[in-house]
């Protein structure tokens, strides 16, 4: 794509996502950490809204926030072609679709929240980005579940590839890390004011640093899509599947076999006309045979 690989989309997304962050804070630090008039009386820590809602921040979000969400979410849909097409580990079941299609989904919603809680900043529409915030982690927390539903059923039949079984254990420990933590920031927010607040909005930074790791973990998921460029290094039918075809293939040619052979090959209740024609078809009617049609016949004894 554009002379660079796939991997390319999430690596650039995490990195927007991370440069986003380190600029809101640095920029905090650099003007000797103001005390915003919208955060808590006594709060030293600020929440990342509360830097973004300043008059410099605002900008920085939006632009950071929309740019990892687009190229993040383009990620989603360059997977999903890509299996398609298998570039990567192919879907065969309509269950593995699914999945990947509600993954698909769930991530717009969480992309869609993250730019809203940017444009609806927590000085001006507090509740409106609490909200927001929520749906965001929610969102992507929910496409996480998706995603590992779907390669733990890719794993299944594609047993040789490691990476889906890496990639699907470190998004699992994404969904119960980034989960507790959402619990905790909840919990730490809570009726709280002030200096108080200071423990919640350590958690809110750790949840968006881990954020880019999750965002980071679908590179390895890409990688394998470097090697398929050519269609005959592209993903074939998985072990099991193949497996299943082999058999049938086995099966058919054992029926070949007997018709070959001139003897009744039944399939399923059903009689084949070449191979059945001797017991179907009367004696005197087939090829061959220079008798009448009533003459009497002695019974074979090959029966």
């Amino acid at each position: 794509m554009f002379g660079l690989s796939y991997w390319f989309l999430p690596a650039f997304a995490g990195c927007c996502w991370l440069g986003t962050l380190l600029g809101l804070l640095i920029n905090w630090v650099a003007t000797g950490r103001p005390q915003y008039a919208w955060t808590g009386a006594g709060q030293t820590v600020p929440y990342i809204s509360d830097i973004a809602a300043s008059k410099w921040g605002y900008p920085l979000f939006i632009a950071g926030s929309a740019t990892t969400v687009v190229v993040f979410n383009i990620s989603f849909v360059a997977e999903r072609w890509l299996r398609h097409n298998a570039r990567l580990a192919k879907n065969y079941r309509t269950s593995e679709k699914i999945l990947s299609g509600f993954a698909i989904a769930f991530a717009i919603i969480g992309g869609i929240a993250l730019i809203l809680l940017t444009v609806f900043d927590t000085r001006r529409h507090h509740n409106i980005h609490i909200t927001c915030l929520f749906i965001f982690i929610a969102g992507y927390i929910i496409s996480a579940v998706f995603i590992c539903a779907e390669y733990q059923r890719l794993g299944v039949l594609y047993r040789e590839h490691r990476i889906l079984r890496s990639s699907f254990w470190l998004k699992l420990a994404f969904i119960f890390i980034e989960l507790a933590l959402a619990i905790a920031f909840g919990v730490l927010q809570r009726g709280r004011v002030g200096r108080a607040l200071n423990p919640s909005a350590y958690v809110e930074w750790i949840i968006s640093l881990i954020y880019i790791f999750y965002v980071w973990s679908f590179i390895i998921d890409f990688l394998p899509a470097t090697q398929t460029r050519h269609r005959e290094d592209r993903f074939g039918l998985p072990g099991p599947l193949r497996a299943r075809e082999e058999e049938g293939e086995m099966r058919m040619q054992e029926q070949q076999g007997g018709n070959n052979l001139g003897g009744p090959v039944y399939t399923g209740g059903a009689w084949n006309e070449r191979g059945s024609q001797g017991s179907e078809v009367p004696m005197y009617g087939q090829a061959g045979y220079r008798g009448t049609a009533g003459e009497v016949v002695s019974p074979s004894r090959n029966f």
